[in-house]
């Protein structure tokens, strides 16, 4: 199990963007745990993880948009709130070309709306965690990213993570709010229905016989991390700042096996059975070409390690996509 239920036992935790990928398997690790669980959604997606699985139901439900001040304020003190995983953002790259307001908006807004509700009850709130990214680094030519990296992203997405990861920071050297940052690689898993990318597009091109596509030139370099493990890391950090310490921080989380495009689709097809060749359209636009993460601070500081290799990992999250694909209707 991961983390120490004698910390989350009947602890109130907010988890926004909780029908999300990691939003999903996060809460389902903190009801393991006996935790309190307030899942913020915008969107109730009745396809999620968090709703398939009837995870839902043991969480106390708020509808509300990180843009809207006033109710991420409400639910933090009228539900009293004691931890925060934020979540909740704008994930999609190419969305966040095509309309970058609303990228801003949400991911850069909303955490600063998050962060004030907080700091606001210091009495409540004990630890922050933010979602953060590789993304926020922006482009660098020193390969792994180190955490003593600029932050410094150009695109839309990544500048929007470059500011969340500052804003936090902020409020941290500012107002000693207890924030910490996770910034993790590619995060993958059952529950992620962004068809746009690699993973779950590539398995539901396999389990439907057709040819998997790839946006870019097949040469972009990723790391890809396990949803369950990207959840403990979540629980290990939080637990730290629960405890006094690593507040202020900010962390990688990787498996530090950076992989190409065209290795994570050969690696799907081979566990499907397949022997299709990709449609390679080479039409990417403003991503970064190589980006991976050094997670040694992770592992000297909190501990904190993958536990599961990609293989396992890739078998589970077929194995959930060939559930969800048989309970789709004809």
């Amino acid at each position: 199990m991961a983390g120490s239920p004698s910390i989350w036992s009947g602890r109130n935790v907010l988890v926004t963007g909780a029908t999300g990928l990691l939003g999903s398997w996060l809460i389902k690790d903190l009801l393991d745990l006996g935790a309190s669980v307030v899942s913020f959604v915008r969107d109730c997606d009745p396809q999620s993880e968090l709703v398939r699985s009837g995870d839902y139901k043991r969480t106390r439900m708020v509808s509300g948009a990180l843009e809207d001040y006033a109710a991420i304020a409400r639910t933090i003190n009228e539900l009293e709130v004691q931890t925060v995983f934020h979540l909740g953002a704008q994930t999609i790259v190419g969305a966040a070309q095509r309309s970058p307001l609303q990228t801003f908006e949400s991911n850069i807004r909303g955490t600063y709306n998050l962060l004030e509700a907080c700091r606001l009850h210091p009495t409540l709130v004990s630890a922050v965690v933010v979602a953060s990214s590789d993304k926020a680094y922006g482009h660098s030519d020193k390969l792994p990213y180190t955490e003593d990296l600029p932050l410094s992203g150009k695109q839309p997405y990544e500048l929007s993570k470059s500011c969340t990861d500052l804003i936090s920071q902020g409020y941290f050297h500012s107002y000693k709010l207890p924030v910490s940052i996770a910034r993790c690689g590619n995060i993958y898993g059952g529950g992620d229905l962004n068809w746009s990318r690699i993973i779950p597009g590539t398995i539901m091109s396999c389990l439907r016989g057709i040819r998997p596509v790839i946006r870019s030139d097949g040469t972009f370099v990723r790391d890809y991390l396990y949803v369950k493990d990207a959840s403990r890391a979540y629980i290990c950090l939080a637990e730290q700042v629960i405890s006094g310490s690593e507040a202020g921080e900010a962390f990688n989380f990787s498996p530090e096996k950076a992989l190409s495009v065209i290795e994570i689709v050969k690696a799907i097809l081979e566990l499907t059975g397949h022997t299709f060749e990709p449609e390679i359209q080479n039409i990417a636009a403003g991503e970064i070409h190589s980006q991976y993460l050094d997670a040694t601070k992770a592992k000297n500081r909190l501990g904190w390690k993958p536990e599961f290799k990609l293989q396992d990992g890739l078998k589970e999250t077929i194995a959930w996509y060939q559930k969800f694909a048989t309970d789709l209707p004809d």
